[in-house]
């Protein structure tokens, strides 16, 4: 019991040394002195401040989904429709993340990143974060949206840390309050436009969850290259060029697609057919987008 109470006194100390000095800044010792323990106390519970940063990291977005649970289950209550309930839930994720924002950027600049451990507990985290996103769109604007879930998850991600990044440097003055009803009727518009024009979906269940931290297996990066170079192939057919470049041309992708399903290409032969490709113009930015996702 007294070993549990030390922990929190610990981690809850710790995460305001980390918000005021940053990751880089904060030794286990200034800890310690915040504590009023002996540095080996803290070492007992946290063999190393990878593993204290860690703890901190999942006590503050463990923090979160808990008050954000609370937040929908009072919402219920008081009889809020599902877009009130969204718009409340992005209201206090706004000022959660304002109040909590070294917690929640993405720490690819910081060491800590390459930590085994705490690698885990982000991509818990974003895995944790993407549906409770996925969740909340789905309840407030129903199953019609189910086929462009992701892309509405991603649009409103990218809107969200981008107004929020202006907030943290102090170029917008509103409260987040506002924030989120400008965020709430920009994806209005964006649903209502998906609904009426019915593109085709870009973002799937599989992709969503690519970052630098989580990369993508061997064979969902096969299957996206394949389905690009079909791309590439409706492209040749449409060009307006003579039939034998054409017919060239789909044998070269054709060769692409039999050598890039292997696991290990030969990466001359697959960089004669890219500079096959990008001699013709109309292929040359298709070619390129290739080289890049190989």
């Amino acid at each position: 019991m007294m070993e549990d109470i030390k922990k929190q006194q610990i981690l809850h100390v710790a995460m305001g040394v980390f918000k005021e000095k940053g990751y880089t800044s904060s030794s286990m010792q200034e800890i310690a002195e915040a504590c009023g323990m002996a540095k080996g106390s803290i070492y007992k519970i946290f063999p190393s401040k990878e593993d204290l940063f860690t703890a901190v990291f999942e006590l503050c977005h463990q923090g979160m989904f808990e008050k954000a649970s609370q937040l929908d289950s009072t919402g219920k209550r008081e009889g809020l429709t599902p877009k009130e309930q969204l718009l409340r839930k992005i209201e206090f994720q706004l000022q959660y993340m304002l109040e909590n924002y070294f917690f929640m950027v993405e720490f690819k600049e910081l060491p800590i990143k390459d930590n085994e451990t705490f690698q885990a507990a982000w991509k818990k985290k974003r895995a944790t974060l993407l549906t409770w996103h996925k969740n909340g769109f789905l309840e407030a604007y129903g199953a019609v949206i189910s086929p462009y879930i992701w892309d509405v998850v991603a649009i409103f991600r990218g809107l969200l840390k981008e107004y929020l990044f202006y907030v943290m440097q102090k170029g917008l003055s509103l409260t987040m309050s506002e924030l989120a009803h400008f965020l709430i009727e920009r994806m209005n518009a964006i649903v209502a436009d998906m609904l009426h024009t019915k593109p085709k979906a870009i973002l799937n269940e599989t992709n969503i969850y690519f970052n630098s931290l989580n990369p993508i297996s061997l064979q969902t990066q096969q299957l996206t290259i394949h389905e690009f170079l079909q791309v590439i192939s409706l492209k040749i057919s449409e060009l307006q060029k003579p039939a034998n470049l054409r017919q060239e041309l789909q044998e070269v992708v054709h060769i692409l697609q039999k050598e890039l399903a292997l696991e290990t290409p030969n990466k001359t032969l697959v960089n004669v057919c890219l500079s096959y490709l990008e001699a013709v113009s109309e292929l040359k930015p298709l070619a390129r987008q290739l080289t890049y996702m190989l």
